[in-house]
């Protein structure tokens, strides 16, 4: 942490926020957010001290009160999705965490729910419900596939489609 452009910002987050869910288990989120921003954090009942870099707390503010909301409103937090806010946060200022991971896919399974992790990911799945046809092109392990079926599952659950058809790809 760079001493000399430090500053310390205060957080008061709402008193019906449950604060184990949104720290983690031991602070585990909250040392996931010191560690990615390099930044220091020190929670004391709702009330949250964040200090470190200007750019790096104003992101963990941005962070921190979005998870908020994303708890008082009863989605779940992991490491992962701490991790993926912040990536979300770094790749736009203006990113809406709560449209993103509140878009949950209802998919028979252990976890029950399959949610978008990027903005991409949303886009992804909002393309896949408003169009007939959607073409998708990136990275392997990217979800392309895994969402594209989940969505394919859900539409099945709830009788939109007769059936599901597989296909190898024309390209290889």
């Amino acid at each position: 942490m760079s001493e000399t452009a430090a500053i310390t910002r205060r957080i008061s987050l709402a008193s019906d926020v449950d604060l184990l869910p949104l720290l983690g288990r031991n602070d585990d989120h909250l040392k996931t957010l010191e560690s990615e921003l390099d930044i220091r954090i020190v929670a004391r009942g709702h009330d949250i001290m964040l200090k470190g870099d200007e750019r790096q707390v104003k992101k963990a503010e941005r962070a921190l009160v979005q998870l908020a909301e994303l708890v008082r409103a009863g989605t779940p937090l992991r490491a992962g999705e701490v991790r993926a806010a912040l990536r979300m946060l770094s790749d736009d200022d203006q990113a809406d965490l709560k449209s993103v991971f509140a878009d949950a896919i209802a998919v028979p399974s252990r976890k029950k729910w399959v949610a978008p992790k990027s903005v991409n990911q949303k886009r992804y799945v909002d393309a896949i419900r408003s169009h007939d046809m959607v073409f998708a092109i990136g990275p392997a392990g990217t979800g392309k596939s895994f969402l594209a079926v989940a969505m394919a599952v859900a539409a099945l659950m709830k009788r939109e489609v007769a059936r599901i058809v597989l296909t190898r790809p024309a390209v290889e």
